[in-house]
């Protein structure tokens, strides 16, 4: 499955951005999809995921950022409100096919997007 991340741009604190990740190839129902951010400097992070059991958030963006997939378009999308300036960094997609249980890191996942830069202003 190829990926492709969008959606990342400039938002003021306290705004909202929507990241979407375009997945190609046959039955994408059966991929868990995560999103991943790598800040400069820093190593890359788990944000959150979605499978066939639910979906899981990392304790800092949990209750702001919300995670859904839309299987007829091949997509994962990733709402993000009340950001602030800690989440500026480029966004990751991954996904892994049936993929279950915490899935939260790097080497849980087998095919990555481009990734796409989320800045956001103080």
């Amino acid at each position: 499955v190829q990926l492709q991340a969008s959606g990342g741009g400039l938002v003021q604190a306290g705004g909202s951005l929507r990241l979407s990740c375009a997945a190609s190839g046959r039955a994408f129902s059966s991929y868990a999809v995560g999103w991943f951010r790598q800040a400069h400097g820093k190593e890359r992070e788990f944000v959150a995921r979605i499978s066939w059991n639910g979906d899981g958030y990392a304790d800092s963006v949990k209750g702001r950022f919300t995670i859904s997939r839309d299987n007829g378009k091949n997509t994962v999308y990733l709402q993000m409100n009340s950001l602030k300036p800690e989440d500026t960094a480029v966004y990751y997609c991954a996904a892994v096919r049936f993929g279950r249980g915490t899935i939260a890191t790097v080497t849980d996942y087998d095919y990555w997007g481009q990734g796409t830069l989320v800045t956001v202003s103080s």
